[in-house]
């Protein structure tokens, strides 16, 4: 791998663990427990569709890994473990059939399959399949939350293009 590609990748896992914690920092919009904007998720859609699947893959999981350990609550990376594989798994697979314009199709279908994943691993743990119930509430935030970063990351999408023709 190039110096310069590993050196950006680096930079997109900081601006996404950064994202990360600064997230984990403000206090519940809504009063339904786990559920947050996933504003990390820009950088991590971003990379897959500007950069490619494994770049995009790579940022995702050293995001998770260091998100556990700065955070202090390493239990959690089975979760962001679970989610981030459907979601990663999702956006990569809708990079090949979507257009430059519906990267934001990306970001609420790759939250969806997020929420999938951490319910899955949320029954898998617990043995307690009633926690399912609780998916649809979770479905409905990821698919307002994935439009958002969705949107944040054709939005950057979009200007690194238009970057790459004014800086020649």
């Amino acid at each position: 791998m190039k110096v310069k590609k590993l050196t950006l990748l680096a930079l997109l896992s900081a601006i996404a663990l950064t994202i990360f914690m600064v997230e984990a920092q403000i206090p519940a919009l809504v009063p339904i427990p786990g559920v947050k904007l996933g504003l990390a998720n820009i950088v991590t859609v971003f990379a897959v569709f500007a950069l490619g699947a494994k770049e995009g893959a790579a940022v995702l999981f050293v995001r998770i890994f260091l998100g556990a350990v700065f955070a202090g609550n390493f239990s959690t990376i089975f979760y962001s473990a679970a989610g981030g594989l459907c979601a990663i798994g999702t956006t990569i697979a809708l990079r090949r059939v979507l257009k430059e314009n519906q990267l934001w199709v990306a970001g609420c279908l790759g939250a969806v399959a997020h929420s999938i994943g951490q319910m899955a691993m949320a029954v898998l743990l617990t043995g307690t399949p009633g926690l399912a119930v609780y998916l649809p509430v979770m479905i409905c935030v990821s698919i307002v939350t994935g439009l958002l970063t969705g949107l944040c990351a054709q939005l950057l999408v979009n200007r690194g293009k238009l970057w790459k023709i004014t800086s020649k």
